[in-house]
């Protein structure tokens, strides 16, 4: 995949296929130590133990649709070949978390992409699951920090579709415009 945001999209429809009902999504580019850390948390059905040690196997899936599973293997992948790390922990009926680490001055790291665009795609197919989107950059002298929770918007909203076209339009320039701002110039 070309962004990472595409790979958070991709782990994050695994949380929703696993009935998660909330889904944290924590991204922070700390410059001081030239790195950029994913971290995707979820309180869905989790791994069995023995699932949990083939999850990065491209040849294990738990779709019926297909027989490969490419999303953990690529975003382990992409993670590695950036000078970063892959870790995935899980437990069933408890949910699973999803850590990747990328050197961030690397040539091999691929930019962190339109998470606008991602999360307004995740709003508008699962409305009814809660995403929490922080988002952190740390430099020399600075630390800018964006939070976002659906919850709190739909406590807005109260009896407005959080997955009504006007309002995913609002939330898409809300988070990008966000996320500029916390980015101070830089380009992550």
């Amino acid at each position: 995949m070309r962004e990472i945001s595409l790979h958070i999209l991709d782990i994050v429809q695994n949380s929703i296929k696993a009935e998660a009902d909330l889904v944290i999504i924590d991204i922070e580019a700390n410059f001081n130590k030239d790195a950029l850390s994913i971290r995707i948390t979820d309180d869905g059905k989790g791994m069995s133990k023995e699932l949990l040690k083939k999850a990065t196997d491209t040849f294990v899936t738990t779709r019926k649709t297909r027989k490969v599973g490419m999303g953990l293997s690529f975003f382990k992948m992409a993670a590695e070949n950036s000078g970063g790390n892959f870790e995935i922990s899980s437990k069933e009926g408890m949910g699973t978390v999803v850590m990747a680490s990328f050197k961030l001055s690397s040539i091999d790291r691929v930019p962190l992409g339109e998470m606008d665009e991602t999360m307004a795609t995740l709003l508008m197919g699962s409305p009814n699951i809660d995403f929490i989107l922080n988002y952190k950059v740390k430099t020399e002298n600075k630390i800018r920090e964006f939070n976002f929770d659906t919850r709190e918007i739909k406590e807005e909203l109260s009896e407005i579709p959080i997955d009504e076209y006007e309002i995913i339009s609002s939330i898409k320039s809300y988070i990008k415009e966000n996320i500029k701002a916390t980015n101070g110039g830089l380009v992550i």
